[in-house]
């Protein structure tokens, strides 16, 4: 009886780990792969793609398209779904000025604890409500960068891309300060890096510390020559 609880929990245990670890891993790993190297000051020309999840939020994402309009800066949006039904106006706005729109799973639920009928559910109605909204979903970041199986051959089968990042700055913790975050941009970011930050949720007002500290970068990469980018122009 032992040996065949052992071997079941065995099966499950290698079941589960081809459909969530596995593929989270490969997928990281071959980011991991292709993350760049060299350094902005190096390179004659130089180029940032800045992308901004877990929004949109009325309470910071109006001050962060203001900011990024005031330097003529297009980044790439990876909205929550429900977040974008509940704020349709920043959603147009944002594709009005010229920013990328993505998707960034339907509530923010991690993909580890979603089996294949609420996988399917969460991308098909995510993808429901952007594309009411007048959105063309083509890229997607999972929340925490963690996948499935099923939500893997679930986003093939629409054509949209998975993308990771190469710098965090660990915006959206309650004890950073915008000194802080500006401090770890200036020291990770890479010619040609993936840069996400965040413009909703997050500790004690995170997005607050994220948008004053690109007050302080922005104009600094922008005398440097810094081109920024939006993911689909990679």
């Amino acid at each position: 009886m032992h040996k065949k609880l052992r071997l079941a929990l065995a099966a499950a245990l290698a079941a589960y780990t081809a459909y969530a670890p596995l593929p989270a891993v490969s997928l990281r790993m071959n980011n991991l792969v292709h993350r760049p190297h060299a350094k902005l000051s190096s390179c004659a020309e130089k180029k940032i793609f800045l992308t901004f999840d877990d929004g949109p939020d009325p309470s910071f994402t109006p001050a962060l398209l203001d900011l990024l309009a005031k330097y003529g800066i297009h980044a790439s949006f990876f909205m929550v779904a429900d977040f974008a039904a509940e704020n349709p106006e920043l959603v147009a706005r944002a594709a009005a000025e010229g920013h990328m729109i993505g998707l960034h799973s339907l509530r923010h639920s991690c993909a580890l604890v979603m089996g294949p009928s609420r996988t399917k559910k969460d991308v098909d109605e995510s993808f429901a409500i952007l594309q009411k909204l007048g959105v063309n979903v083509q890229y997607y970041r999972a929340p925490w960068g963690l996948v499935n199986l099923a939500m893997k051959r679930r986003l093939a089968s629409r054509g949209a891309k998975t993308i990771y990042w190469d710098v965090m700055a660990e915006d959206w913790r309650g004890n950073t300060t915008a000194k802080t975050i500006a401090k770890k941009l200036r020291r990770r970011v890479r010619n040609g890096s993936v840069v996400c930050l965040h413009d909703g949720r997050g500790k004690n007002c995170a997005p607050v510390r994220t948008i004053e500290a690109l007050k302080t970068v922005l104009p600094e990469w922008k005398k440097e020559g810094v081109r920024f980018l939006r993911i689909d122009e990679r």
